[in-house]
């Protein structure tokens, strides 16, 4: 409904003609900013329920310091059945810092969740084979949890916004309530965050927007073929500013593969496309202070070209 409402919106209401760089950039603007402005506020209701619902206490204990690896697994694996974009994956991961969830923990989570679900598992299969469906999930889930475990081995909880910790003191407090009055807590926390990353959102998706309707459709190939050595470093900076999801974003790497691509690349375009965005920055610049903010994209960065590499090297 929402990608038929904003389809009327751009192309009869405005007039525009599909395939034009504003009609296609002004509908990808309405649709994402409507669907992720619903997920957003879904996800963080739910999120807000749940943490009124049990203790964190009880989160910590799933995934405690005491067992950092296997929570950096198990929040990679709860990342496949989340299948968020890297934006709306952002107020689960706001839950997790909140509840005490270590840092490294919650990093894995919030890399493997946009990367690696089941609907991009599935179309992989299908387009592709099992082996390069398997070997996508594998490497994801490798990058989150290796990453995850990097940046919780730096010890850089200091450097998350001094707000998000002034939540996590008053959520211990929220115990024995009424459904009522849950769902009364969950509503007000839901607002309050709104305002503070919404506008955030809008100027995310918009920049996403441009990026959709003006970049070159052919620019990628251009200057990512396989004889080039700064292929998969260039294809991971030109794919972080192309936000989309895992879904999203197959039909192109499916164009990218029958140019002549070379797998290793078009797999490290693809995490970079879906791991790491503009949006996202611009959304977690609010919770993540700069020096964070800076080596969460770095860390995943290099491990995102290390991994093209590496498949480029085998396959």
């Amino acid at each position: 409904m929402l990608k038929q409402t904003a389809d009327y919106i751009t192309f009869d209401l405005f007039g525009l003609k599909p395939g034009t760089h504003l009609g296609e950039a002004l509908n990808f603007f309405l649709y994402d900013t409507t669907k992720i402005f619903f997920l957003l506020t879904t996800i963080i209701f739910v999120v807000a329920v749940i943490r009124a619902s049990f203790p964190p206490e009880k989160t910590k204990r799933l995934l405690s310091h005491k067992r950092e690896y296997v929570g950096n697994i198990l929040a990679a694996l709860l990342g496949i059945v989340t299948p968020f974009c890297s934006c709306s994956a952002v107020p689960l991961f706001i839950g997790f810092v909140e509840s005490g969830v270590p840092l490294g923990v919650t990093f894995s989570f919030l890399i493997s969740s946009p990367m690696v679900n089941e609907v991009a598992l599935t179309m992989l299969w299908g387009l592709f084979g099992w082996k390069i469906a398997l070997i996508y999930i594998g490497t994801g889930l490798l990058v989150a949890i290796i990453s995850g475990i990097i940046i919780g081995k730096l010890k850089m909880e200091k450097y998350v916004q001094d707000y998000v910790w002034e939540m996590q003191v008053g959520s211990a407090k929220i115990i024995k309530q009424t459904f009522r009055q849950k769902l009364e807590y969950a509503r007000n926390y839901t607002f309050e965050l709104l305002k503070k990353i919404l506008p955030y959102v809008v100027v995310g998706v918009g920049l996403g927007a441009f990026i959709h309707g003006y970049a070159p459709q052919d620019f990628l190939v251009r200057y990512a073929d396989r004889d080039n050595l700064l292929a998969v470093p260039l294809a991971v900076l030109i794919g972080v500013p192309l936000y989309s999801n895992a879904a999203g974003i197959i039909p192109i790497v499916q164009a990218l593969m029958e140019k002549g691509m070379a797998i290793g690349t078009v797999l490290a375009f693809m995490m970079a496309v879906t791991a790491l965005s503009l949006p996202e920055a611009i959304i977690l610049k609010n919770v993540l202070k700069n020096r964070l903010l800076a080596v969460f994209f770095g860390v995943v960065a290099v491990a995102i070209t290390l991994v093209g590499y590496l498949f480029n090297a085998i396959l």
